[in-house]
């Protein structure tokens, strides 16, 4: 795993409660600020609050941060796989790449995903919920045909878009992730990442594949610094911090920014 690279901070813009003027907006000051990624989620409804308040969908408003952003990467933390057809996916992404890269040599896409957990978009837009098993063992499949469109696309991906994949469970998103992540992005504690990266790089060798390259993330969201300094000596480089308005508090951001930059100096 790469544990020598820099810390970076990604701030995942929560897209509910608000009018898209205000995201816009949060995402200018932001990328103005300094913050290495934007991130928002994949959901149909609010998660938090009133339940029926004001939404957005993630796709359509992560194409318009391509164009809006010169430097920042982004993408959704994360993706539900079941909400979209598989090739749909790789299409989208690739599309959503090419926009960012602007005068660039490489678009800023990152492709976060998971098998999805929220019931009620499923219910209310008829997908089958099923298992969280089965929903797992549809991302496995799926993902083995994302990368494989990927490989078919004219334009080609202007870069090998990172795969972020969030989760712990050992028996099958571990695994998961050993397979196809460039980036691991969980909750789990400083003491239990020792043991997670362990199970990954077990999984990496039925893989066949050097996970030398993988990037560890995780969330500060209700931490202070003591403990993101542990997950930092356990091996963590991306640090991801959920953002509400319309009350946006820029002064945590500041904070986690000057965090991030007292471990890079």
């Amino acid at each position: 795993m790469l544990f020598d690279t820099p810390v970076r901070l990604g701030v995942q813009i929560q897209p509910q409660h608000v009018q898209y003027s205000d995201i816009r907006d949060a995402v200018l000051r932001l990328e103005e600020m300094g913050v290495d990624i934007l991130f928002n989620w994949d959901h149909f409804f609010p998660l938090y609050g009133d339940p029926d308040g004001e939404h957005f969908e993630s796709w359509t408003m992560l194409a318009a941060w391509a164009e809006q952003t010169e430097r920042v990467e982004f993408g959704a933390l994360v993706n539900c796989n079941s909400y979209r057809g598989a090739d749909l996916q790789a299409d989208m992404a690739r599309t959503i790449d090419h926009i960012s890269k602007k005068g660039g040599d490489t678009g800023r896409f990152i492709f976060g995903t998971g098998s999805g957990w929220f019931q009620r978009d499923y219910d209310e837009y008829g997908y089958e919920f099923g298992t969280a098993g089965s929903r797992l063992n549809a991302l496995a499949s799926d993902l083995d045909r994302i990368v494989d469109r990927w490989g078919k696309l004219n334009p080609a991906p202007t870069r090998k878009i990172p795969v972020m994949i969030g989760g712990k469970g050992e028996q099958k998103t571990l695994r998961i992730v050993a397979r196809h992540a460039d980036i691991w992005h969980s909750f789990v504690t400083p003491d239990e990442l020792p043991h997670k990266l362990g199970v990954i790089s077990t999984w990496a060798e039925t893989e066949g594949r050097d996970l030398s390259g993988l990037i560890v993330s995780n969330e500060l969201k209700d931490r202070d610094e003591t403990v993101a300094d542990a997950l930092y000596d356990a091996g963590t480089r991306l640090f991801t911090l959920g953002f509400s308005g319309p009350e946006w508090d820029y002064s945590i951001i500041e904070r986690w920014l000057a965090w991030r930059d007292s471990k890079n100096a």
